[in-house]
């Protein structure tokens, strides 16, 4: 699935193609533009989400720490494969250590704010995803080819 994703990528001078741009004429045009463009550049558009989420992220620092403390967390408690930590002076269980964890990961979880970083990523996708595809509009040819149909 990844390598038919990746082939799909269109060029840039192609999801970049300023004489393409131009306003609707109505809001059927759009519908035409917007269910076009989805389907032609589904993969451009999976790259500009990865994008806004890999900023969403790196400008949400206490996210990005909280998300990776977490898996390496867990990661860390997979391999005791259900035996316990034995720290020498202690032993803990590995239900101790997800307490443990569940301890700090909850309040570094809300004041990390996922939910606002979630939501702001969603908003900027939609605008400028759907924002593309309304105003790019069909190539020529395409437009040819709908008519001998």
């Amino acid at each position: 699935m990844l390598r038919s994703r990746v082939g799909a990528i269109r060029p840039m001078n192609e999801f970049f193609d300023l004489k393409r741009v131009s306003k609707p004429r109505n809001m059927n045009d759009v519908q035409r533009r917007v269910t076009y463009n989805l389907a032609y550049f589904s993969a451009n558009y999976a790259i500009v989400f990865a994008i806004l989420l890999m900023y969403s992220l790196f400008t949400n620092l206490l996210l990005l720490f909280l998300l990776i403390f977490v898996t390496a967390a867990l990661y860390g408690i997979s391999l005791l494969k259900g035996g316990d930590l034995n720290l020498g002076f202690t032993k803990l269980t590995t239900s101790q250590l997800y307490v443990g964890l569940a301890v700090i990961a909850i309040p570094l979880g809300f004041i990390a704010s996922p939910i606002s970083t979630i939501l702001w990523l969603l908003g900027a996708s939609v605008v400028t995803i759907i924002g593309h595809a309304a105003f790019l509009d069909k190539p020529i040819e395409s437009a040819f080819s709908e008519e001998a149909v």
